[in-house]
């Protein structure tokens, strides 16, 4: 949220998100953990994300979104088109902190339950044309439990998942970041260092892996963040994973 708000004032070139800056004031004050280079790499992944939807929504006009892990993701403010059924998918108590915070709106409909477990499988068609969305979240799982999850989501008859993820070099350095900011207990586990072997691992096709800033202006950023950036992108160290369940 507050990665959308940095660019929202900094950069809306990039990403504006007319929500969550309504939110500002109501949020904790992060920035003096924060570099613009970490506060945009939350932005971009929000611009990523929105490009997938909207070309699902382009193909699919019948077609529905579920956020995984949805947390306090505003895509659905962004990207809403006035039709189209939208699911957010967290844990109950992050699901009724959401509640307080952004209230669902038209066709949004929050999911108490856990990515691990199939159980809300109840609320859906599983005929429908489906994308699901996961911003931010698999990194903190075990591999088996990915996969786990993958296999759940493949219930679906036409399903299609985007998610951003690291590879093995990107998720040492984002551990020794996070051990820097004092946060230990945010162990990190999950990576994909290529693409096309996760797909045939599951039985699903890659659509597409692309480089994470690949779409992003870096016009009037600093110097560390344009470097930070060109090297992620160099060496894949993040990366955006399209699949066909």
């Amino acid at each position: 949220m507050m990665g959308r708000i940095y660019s929202s004032e900094n950069f809306p070139n990039i990403l504006y998100d007319e929500t969550a800056l309504k939110l500002k004031d109501t949020l904790p004050d992060i920035n003096k953990d924060q570099s613009e280079y970490t506060f945009m790499a939350s932005a971009v992944r929000s611009m990523n994300i929105d490009r997938y939807v909207k070309d699902f929504l382009k193909r699919n006009p019948d077609g529905i979104i579920v956020e995984l892990g949805c947390g306090l993701e505003t895509t659905y403010n962004r990207c809403y088109d006035g039709k189209t059924k939208w699911y957010e998918l967290d844990l109950p108590e992050v699901i009724e902190y959401r509640e307080n915070l952004l209230p669902p709106g038209e066709n949004q409909i929050l999911i108490k339950g856990s990515i691990l477990n199939d159980d809300w499988l109840e609320y859906f068609d599983l005929n429908n044309p489906v994308l699901f969305v996961a911003g931010g979240v698999f990194h903190y799982f075990p591999h088996d439990d990915v996969i786990k999850t993958f296999k759940i989501l493949q219930n679906f008859k036409n399903a299609e998942l985007v998610f951003d993820t690291l590879n093995k070099l990107g998720i040492r350095g984002i551990k020794r970041y996070m051990k820097k900011l004092g946060h230990d207990e945010a162990t990190m586990y999950f990576y994909v260092d290529d693409g096309e072997k996760l797909a045939n691992k599951i039985d699903a096709a890659l659509l597409k892996e692309e480089r994470y800033y690949n779409h992003t202006s870096k016009k009037g950023m600093k110097f560390m963040t344009k470097v930070s950036m060109t090297v992620s992108d160099l060496l894949y160290m993040v990366k955006m994973i399209h699949i066909k369940l």
